[in-house]
């Protein structure tokens, strides 16, 4: 098998993985002793969190059905929505926390900035959600049973919804983000290598014809 076929699914699973390991770093709470790993963590994330869309749309690409622009919509919803999470709650608030110093009152704008960030991040969820049921099932349909593990995308995005990347949820979802996305890319790249029991019969009634 040529290492291109491998290229691509891992390239497409590195976000979700990243992301897992960024997981396993980040503090559970924001307070002045956490808030610098807090917001630095987030500046790589800003990067790697719109990613994650990209790659689930990317296993539509050359597609123009209904389903396709479904998927790459709500892959878009999620990568904005997820990221304006990213840098009010994440950068925004950990860097003001940080500036405070320590011993310093959590003011109410910062508490602000969650509340905004948490409901932005919300929205992005549920289109991480809508897009992830929509593509796994499009995926088996057109993959077949070899699809199946991609259906470990509606999980992940569960506890992504559940758990953002905090350990243990966020870690686990973003991971079988990564893995699933990376799988499914596999399987349809090495479609064509891996005859089904349909195109042999139709290969063995041409050659007999």
């Amino acid at each position: 098998m040529p290492r291109s076929r491998f290229a691509l699914p891992v390239l497409l699973a590195l976000p979700g993985l990243a992301l897992a390991v960024a997981g396993l770093f980040h503090p559970h709470h924001l307070t002045y002793a956490t808030s610098e790993r807090w917001w630095t963590l987030h500046v790589p994330g800003l990067l790697v969190f719109p990613l994650v869309g990209l790659a689930l749309a990317h296993l539509v690409r050359g597609r123009r059905d209904a389903v396709a622009w479904v998927v790459r919509l709500t892959a878009y919803a999620y990568a904005t929505f997820y990221s304006a999470l990213d840098v009010i709650s994440g950068i925004g608030a950990g860097y003001v926390t940080h500036e405070l110093g320590p011993g310093a009152a959590r003011p109410e704008a910062v508490s602000l900035m969650f509340r905004i960030g948490t409901d932005l991040g919300r929205v992005g969820e549920y289109a991480l959600l809508a897009c992830v049921v929509v593509l796994a099932v499009d995926q088996v349909v057109r993959l077949g049973v070899r699809a199946l593990p991609g259906l470990l995308l509606v999980p992940g995005a569960w506890l992504v919804h559940v758990g953002h990347i905090f350990a243990p949820q966020g870690v686990a979802g973003t991971a079988l983000l990564g893995v699933a996305t990376g799988w499914l890319a596999w399987v349809a790249a090495t479609r064509g290598a891996v005859p089904t029991h349909r195109t042999t019969r139709r290969r063995d009634a041409t050659q007999s014809g």
